[in-house]
């Protein structure tokens, strides 16, 4: 997404990183691994019916939405226990747990950021839990340690992420967060002395630091009651503004809505700090633009009307505005706007729309920074203000890249490149010159002529073409019998780009086929690719996602005892609505931290943000097609479902865990036969971002171990 609404959409993806291989070759020799019988705990149900426009819906489970419950938390140690059991029972799971552990052991560097005469960037040295954020004197001193998160928990599951830094450059914030929560604290520190300030701001969520002066604005949520901090309906989103060394209490509120207490309100300032520029979302898609001098402290100035549409500043320049925007253009463009006369009419084309999506613009380097989308890889291009002396940047080969921002001072500015068989590389690039030269390489052992990555395009259920990328080894037999992992999205205009995986390599190394399409829903192709998979269209991303199984099938790189298939999030959702549409296509099913009850998801914490994308069941025509793909509500009695694992964690505060439990709970009632019905509940971990480490090896071990073991595919790593 091109927004600053990202982040409340974009569902934390299975880690990605870089990889190594050994010269041994996979057996291919025929497996059918022995059935373990489950008992699985015995969940009760309450009788509890909801009347949805005249119709009665059972819910049996609603108890386990109390997440904090006594009687709750006994059924999660209960449930983790048969999960671990079988988990452990499985032959290779620690020989995958090593080989990923080896894989990962390698130093991971961010691209490097300016703040004055320093650079910062992020570093794992290769298996500590958090990445840890260095310093240095320009780009030749010695790096030193500014902040290191693994100090600040035994457990490694507190997570730091600089936010902003003081026109300045003296002063840094920096969120802090626990346990993969959402919330977030927003502490200060000196930049050349590194000394901590006394300043914590609380109750946090989905937020910069947007610098004036000695201070800065942020928004922020009232402090949540006792005991519902992680599943409470957070109400009045607003815009605050601290002052450096003020205690929280005297920050100044600067924007709430007290009519519409389920917007949100995200602000930024102009690198000049001459305009604060603020964003007002009913959800995940479309939003109003507003606009406050700074310079007159004016009250805030309608810059876009109505939450249609997405139009964010890129930039002020000479008092007029570069926005971003896809009104009239949904692939995006961007214009010059005159806050004196802001009407459409009056904007002045900068960037024209074109038939790739533009996917992003930023600034560096008094250049412009164009990022577009073809066919779901990259092209970068480079230009004035005004649009003029525009040049493709050379990029190493088909992939995603991402960077090129900096202040206008700046003329070295980097970015990073990767793709399916690319390791992530960052280059350095002279703005005046053009030339990019390599940053940093990783030190991974990896040959891309190792393999294979593709990308094809099949017809989905009504005729529309979809693209999908597809990566294995080379040489790899497509004769139906290839373990294959088929990952997905498809919404809130997502971009699904190739990226590298070392993750990845357990399955590619062991003879298996990783395949991602671009569902519709998901932003590669524009805003008219995404609003074909939203609301009422939402059962197209369903049919795009079967259609990519039945393509892999049709061309012999698997077969349906093969095929396993995951997401997260909203991707969770997509296996949930899939595996229930057509549970005998799937051998196994990953739906991880997945919206999964859709008559309820609006109910909790920001889950009322996502009306714009599913519709709301409070609605009746909505409520007839969200109940036609609800996972919790379409799972029927007595048929054999894959063999799944549902995953989730205690301290999800985007999508409750109560999903994944009662989805749970009615998948273990309603499935026949020996496939198991597992789920795994994380502690100390959220969504997804911030995850320790040992928690992703960990996690990861045991998906690969229940991919291999539940497709009977052969693991070449019993043999060593």
């Amino acid at each position: 997404m091109r927004t600053v609404l990202t982040i409340i959409a974009i569902a934390s993806l299975f880690a990605a990183c870089n990889s190594d291989q050994k010269n041994t070759t996979t057996s291919t020799t025929a497996v059918q691994n022995p059935v373990m019988k489950l008992n699985y705990p015995v969940t009760k149900t309450v009788a509890h019916k909801d009347n949805y426009h005249g119709t009665e819906i059972e819910d049996p489970f609603r108890w386990l939405e109390v997440d904090t419950a006594t009687e709750v938390e006994s059924w999660v140690k209960s449930q983790n226990k048969v999960t671990y059991d079988y988990l452990d029972k499985i032959p290779y799971r620690k020989k995958i747990e090593e080989r990923y552990e080896a894989l990962f052991n390698f130093p991971k560097l961010s691209s490097p950021f300016k703040a004055g005469e320093y650079y910062f960037f992020y570093k794992n040295d290769g298996l500590q839990n958090q990445s840890v954020i260095y310093i240095q004197k320009g780009l030749e001193a010695e790096p030193e340690v500014f902040i290191d998160p693994n100090e600040l928990s035994a457990a490694g599951t507190t997570s730091i992420n600089i936010l902003g830094f003081s026109k300045d450059d003296k002063y840094v914030a920096y969120s802090k967060q626990e346990a993969g929560s959402d919330w977030a604290e927003i502490h200060l520190m000196e930049v050349a002395s590194k000394q901590k300030l006394p300043d914590v701001l609380k109750w946090v969520k989905f937020s910069g630091a947007s610098w004036k002066g000695n201070g800065f604005y942020y928004s922020r949520y009232p402090a949540p009651k006792a005991g519902m901090e992680l599943s409470g309906d957070n109400k009045f989103h607003s815009v605050y503004y601290h002052q450096l060394g003020d205690d929280q209490s005297k920050d100044k509120l600067v924007f709430e809505d007290k009519d519409q207490p389920n917007m949100y309100h995200f602000c930024n300032t102009s690198e000049d700090e001459k305009f604060l520029f603020m964003y007002a979302a009913p959800g995940t898609n479309g939003y109003a633009s507003y606009y406050k001098n700074l310079e007159k402290n004016g009250d805030f100035v309608p810059l876009i009307k109505g939450y249609d549409y997405k139009s964010s500043v890129v930039k002020h320049v000479n008092g007029k505005f570069l926005m971003m925007t896809d009104i009239d253009a949904p692939k995006y463009r961007l214009v010059e706007v005159d806050p004196a006369k802001p009407g459409k009419e009056n904007w002045k084309e900068i960037i024209p729309e074109s038939n790739n999506l533009l996917n992003g613009v930023g600034t560096g380097g008094k250049k412009l920074f164009a990022n577009y989308l073809e066919n779901a890889t990259t092209r970068i291009y480079q230009s004035e203000y005004d649009g003029s002396n525009r040049k493709e940047i050379k990029l190493p080969g088909l992939g995603s890249a991402g960077g090129f921002g900096g202040k206008e001072e700046d003329n070295t500015l980097f970015y990073t490149f990767s793709s399916f068989v690319y390791p992530s590389t960052i280059f350095q690039y002279d703005v005046t010159t053009g030339a990019s030269k390599e940053f940093y390489k990783t030190s991974l052992k990896f040959n891309p002529e190792d393999y294979v990555e593709k990308q094809v395009f099949y017809p989905s259920k009504d005729g529309t073409k979809v693209s999908m990328f597809i990566v294995h080894k080379k040489g790899l037999a497509l004769n139906g019998e290839n373990p294959t992992y088929l990952y997905g999205y498809g919404g809130f205009n997502v971009n699904l780009t190739p990226s590298f995986s070392t993750s990845r390599i357990i399955l590619l190394e062991n003879g298996g086929v990783f395949a991602m399409p671009n569902l519709r829903g998901g932003g590669e192709y524009g805003e008219e690719w995404h609003k074909d998979g939203m609301l009422m269209k939402k059962q197209n991303v369903f049919d795009d996602f079967i259609a990519a199984a039945e393509y892999l099938i049709a061309e012999k790189y698997t077969n349906s005892d093969k095929l396993a298939i995951a997401g997260g999030s909203n991707g969770g959702l997509l296996v949930g609505a899939c595996m229930t549409q057509r549970p005998e296509l799937f051998a196994v099913a990953l739906p991880a931290v997945g919206v999964m009850d859709m008559l309820r998801y609006h109910k909790f914490t920001v889950g009322k943000g996502w009306i714009p994308e599913y519709g709301s069941s409070e609605d009746p025509e909505h409520f007839k097609n969200l109940l036609s793909y609800s996972p919790l509500h379409n799972l029927k009695e007595g048929v054999e479902y894959p063999a799944t694992m549902v995953t989730t964690a205690d301290h999800d505060d985007r999508v409750v865990p109560a999903h994944s439990f009662k989805f749970a709970a009615q998948l273990q009632k309603a499935h026949k036969g020996d496939n198991p019905v597992l789920i795994r509940i994380a502690t100390d971990a959220g969504h997804g971002a911030g995850k320790p480490t040992s928690k992703i090896i960990e996690e990861q071990a045991e998906l690969w171990s229940f991919v291999f073991y539940n497709t009977n595919s052969p693991v070449k790593y019993l043999e060593n």
